[in-house]
């Protein structure tokens, strides 16, 4: 059966949902397990014919070996190629194939596997004709990774058997794939022509990588889209954090206020029993002497009465005087400063009553009130104690900068 009659047959088994030729091949354990032992070693990236990247393994021959059989798995298909077929070929990775395959993925290229077959009658012309050909020789080491083995040793005697070629020499183009899986996108058995094998890898790389492409950007998007939404759940905890702690400032706020709310009360209905006992105080006094000094001298008793009786109607009058406005300034030390001001005064009175206070440790700070909240600060400093909705009683917050 030529190639081209195996290539029809095989795309009508293979094709996918989404029109990609490809099939998944689960690789030997051994592959696998490999490679895990190499990468403790790292990856040493060589080539065939005298090219090597950054990053060669040390002690590597330049010359062929003599006895390439004998030789590590990974220069044994180097040897017994160029020994016959000189170094006129593609750059074939002498590592292993899972190390080729890493290399692919890094360098976003498809992998060109070559099993290579000795003993059978199409190998010579194909490695001579085809492998050996500038063109084939250009375009491989421009679009793919290359690697080879042999069919009947080691690794290459695995995917041998993994991908069950008809003939030799056998070529596949691979994509690695989720797991332990390759996806084969091409499989290529029998004699090939340089330019039938160049037109072949071409299409592959034009309809295959197409699809793959779009794969890798769907998973970079959706990376990027997971990347996204954890952001938007750290924004959105980190607001919430600050609402939940802005709401316990002001529940705080609020208790300190209504705890002081409840203090003026009491000290107010406290007031309200002063005059009375000023008016009581001459009539229960003590003092003998006092009394005798009043009763001797009439004039003096009525004018002193009526100073005191002056007096207690003064203070009464003092303490529901609609102008005044009671501040009290509580400060973050716990200490609490209660001061009489104008309605008129302004809001500059209450940073100067504070500022003659000379309390320690009271540098730069502002004023708030907690419910409503607000502050006053510089640019509040003309503004009315009415105005600022200070008036009659307030308690103002002193906050540290």
């Amino acid at each position: 059966m030529s190639w081209s009659m195996r290539e029809s047959s095989r795309a009508t088994r293979e094709v996918s949902s989404n029109g990609i030729v490809r099939r998944m091949v689960n690789l030997p354990r051994s592959i696998v397990g490999g490679f895990s032992r190499v990468m403790s070693h790292g990856i040493g990236r060589i080539g065939i014919g005298g090219r090597r990247d950054q990053n060669p393994i040390p002690n590597f021959p330049l010359q062929p070996l003599q006895d390439p059989l004998n030789a590590p798995e990974e220069w044994t298909f180097l040897s017994v190629y160029e020994q016959q077929y000189g170094s006129t070929h593609p750059l074939f990775y002498s590592c292993q194939f899972m190390e080729a395959l890493k290399i692919a993925e890094d360098e976003h290229k498809f992998m060109f596997m070559y099993l290579h077959s000795p003993q059978h009658p199409f190998t010579p012309s194909f490695c001579w004709g085809t492998l050996g050909s500038d063109l084939v020789v250009q375009f491989l080491d421009a679009n793919f990774v290359c690697w080879g083995a042999l069919a009947d040793r080691g690794e290459g005697s695995q995917m041998a058997v993994t991908l069950q070629p008809a003939s030799f020499p056998c070529c596949a183009v691979i994509a690695p794939a989720a797991g332990n899986s390759i996806a084969v996108l091409q499989q290529m058995e029998g004699p090939i022509s340089p330019a039938e094998l160049v037109e072949i890898l071409q299409r592959t790389v034009e309809e295959q990588g197409l699809a793959f492409g779009n794969s890798r950007a769907k998973e970079e998007e959706t990376a990027r889209g997971k990347a996204m939404e954890e952001e938007r759940k750290r924004a959105k905890a980190k607001e919430e954090e600050k609402l939940r702690a802005d709401r316990q400032l002001r529940e705080e706020q609020d208790a300190s206020y209504l705890s002081a709310l409840k203090i003026d009360k009491e000290k107010e209905k406290l007031n309200s029993l002063l005059p009375e006992r000023k008016f009581q105080k001459p009539a229960d006094s003590s003092s003998k002497a006092n009394y005798e000094k009043l009763r001797q001298n009439p004039s003096q008793k009525q004018f002193g009465k009526s100073k005191e009786v002056s007096t207690v109607i003064e203070t009464a009058n003092g303490s529901k005087d609609s102008q005044a406005t009671q501040i009290l300034i509580r400060f973050p030390n716990g200490e609490r400063k209660e001061q009489s001001f104008s309605c008129s005064d302004k809001i500059q009175s209450v940073y100067r009553y504070i500022d003659s206070l000379g309390l320690p440790g009271v540098g730069n700070y502002r004023l708030i009130s907690s419910f409503p909240r607000r502050v006053y600060s510089v640019d509040q400093m003309g503004i009315t104690l009415k105005d600022a909705g200070l008036h009659p009683k307030a308690t103002l917050f002193l906050e540290l900068l």
